[in-house]
């Protein structure tokens, strides 16, 4: 018996070494085929913003860094973060009031949310610029009469182009925001509340520390969403003449008529501020959701691996490594770079 156990595995040691397995990749050709469409439309695009002089780029190069642009875009800027400010703030009192036991405070949010949810803000803006013609004159005084005993001022020495569009801005903004925070809010377990309750911490402990933080998560897209349309939002400035960036250029244009360059000058401004925008939304998302989800790989981190990628597929052309290998280091590599990311 030892003899014959002896003699197979002098056989076995003396058989050649089988080729590795050959993995065959999985040929998509419907993806293949969309893409290739995709690319040709694409390149199509491309040729024709080189080849189309109408595009007028010397004249797109030409006001894409005027001081008239470049005050409409600080323009832009000051209404986006004022109204933004002051909307979530307002946002957040009316959140509270929505979630309050009290009857008067929970109407009067449900009440001013529909409102400015229903009315356009281009309307909006303009009554506050006209609220001159309702009220001349503001002030304190005697309550139900006109006496402005303590001061007056006039209403349109307040309510300028710039003051109604920030306040309109921000009171529609603000309707928004209340929706989003009480939806934020009330996504965060009960059990928290309860918790906290039950250790004795205060409802501004408990609301600041504990709720407000767990719904950020739910609140930070949403929000951020908001920020780029808000963005984009002020160009009603221009009913009342306020020289942000749209106006800017409708003025520019309106005086050497080159309307597609001016107009591709504010497109690439609000598209370079939402770019912006978005990279700081990305991350600062993943800086909330740490410890709760598994976070999806950085767009640097998605660069490195594909490239690693096609590395390693030149190499298994070239015979440089085994194909089972390669496959299985990939697939180690990837769930590993995961876990640690």
């Amino acid at each position: 018996m030892t003899q014959v156990t002896i003699e197979r595995s002098a056989e076995i040691e003396t058989e050649e070494p089988t080729e590795p397995l050959k993995v065959v990749r999985v040929r998509h050709w419907g993806r293949w085929a969309v893409s290739a469409v995709i690319i040709l439309l694409i390149a199509q695009f491309l040729w024709s913003l080189v080849a189309n002089e109408k595009y007028g780029w010397g004249t797109f190069g030409e006001y894409f860094f005027s001081d008239a642009v470049l005050d409409g875009l600080l323009m832009t800027l000051w209404l986006t973060v004022i109204s933004i400010v002051g909307g979530f703030i307002i946002g957040t009192v009316l959140a509270v009031f929505r979630l309050s036991s009290s009857t008067l405070l929970n109407a009067v949010a449900w009440w001013y949310i529909w409102f400015f949810r229903s009315v356009p803000i281009l309307v909006q803006v303009l009554v506050w610029y006209n609220l001159g013609y309702l009220y001349p004159r503001l002030g304190l005084g005697t309550p139900f009469t006109d006496d402005f005993w303590i001061f007056s001022f006039p209403t349109t020495s307040l309510l300028t182009a710039f003051a109604a569009v920030a306040i309109g801005l921000t009171l529609h903004q603000a309707a928004y925001s209340a929706e989003i925070i009480r939806g934020g809010i009330v996504s965060v377990d009960a059990g928290q509340t309860h918790a906290a309750a039950a250790l004795g911490l205060p409802r501004r402990v408990r609301f600041f520390r504990i709720i407000l933080p767990q719904a950020a998560r739910s609140i930070l897209p949403a929000g951020f969403n908001e920020i780029v349309g808000q963005v984009k939002g002020t160009s009603v400035a221009f009913i009342v003449a306020l020289p942000e960036l749209f106006y800017s250029v409708q003025v520019i244009y309106g005086r050497n008529q080159q309307i597609i360059p001016l107009l591709l000058v504010a497109v690439v401004w609000y598209a370079i501020i939402t770019t912006v925008l978005s990279v700081v939304q990305y991350y600062v998302e993943r800086r909330f959701s740490r410890g709760t989800v598994d976070l999806p790989p950085t767009p640097i981190y998605r660069a490195k691996k594909q490239i690693t990628d096609l590395w390693h597929r030149l190499g298994e052309e070239d015979g440089k490594a085994s194909p089972a290998v390669t496959s299985q280091t990939d697939t180690v590599t990837s769930y590993t770079d995961k876990e640690s990311v």
